[in-house]
């Protein structure tokens, strides 16, 4: 056997990652709450967590601490932004939002995916793909709940902006950390 195939898959590392996981998740139910109200779709941190963990965590773990998250809010865990007040588990998911808890798990990976170990133009570019992926499956999916005619207005319009600074944040946070760790390092 590999030697590095022997380390990935200690007992330790198996733990280490699922509590990467676990935490990320953690990470990811809190920015939910963290919301302005907006109808039909809240603001919220989700974007900020979702990006800027895919890219810390790579590609694997970005996506299974997304899908981890997903998991227990369908499950009824009033995780989701705006719950219980809007609903819980898939009733929830399958609410205005859904489009865009969707979009994030395929965020999730991708964003992961085209940053790895990449500067912060690769970073930055790897989230707006993200963040794009989001809004085309929000939006797809807030079609059934807003007329057509509205559907810019109330689903990527009051966002956008945000989202543009979150992410701008997001890829300061990660810059910031790799300098911290390359400094500690020396």
């Amino acid at each position: 056997m590999h030697q590095s195939a022997a380390i990935r898959h200690r007992p330790s590392n198996v733990l280490r990652y699922w509590g990467l996981v676990i935490g990320a998740a953690a990470l990811i139910a809190v920015s939910a709450k963290v919301q302005l109200p907006f109808w039909p779709v809240p603001m919220t941190l989700h974007t900020l967590a979702v990006l800027t963990l895919s890219v810390a965590m790579g590609p694997r773990l970005g996506l299974a601490a997304m899908a981890a998250y997903l998991g227990a809010g369908l499950t009824g865990l009033p995780i989701f932004s705006g719950s219980p007040e809007r609903g819980i588990g898939l009733s929830h998911a399958l609410g205005p939002t859904g489009g865009y808890l969707l979009g994030f798990l395929a965020a999730s990976w991708l964003t992961g995916w085209l940053a790895s170990n990449g500067s912060a133009l690769r970073i930055a570019g790897a989230m707006l793909a993200g963040l794009a992926v989001v809004y085309a499956a929000g939006l797809a999916w807030l079609v059934a709940f807003v007329p057509a005619r509205s559907l810019i207005s109330t689903g990527l319009a009051p966002f956008l902006l945000g989202d543009l600074l979150k992410t701008g944040l997001g890829v300061a946070l990660i810059c910031g950390w790799r300098s911290l760790r390359s400094g500690a390092a020396r």
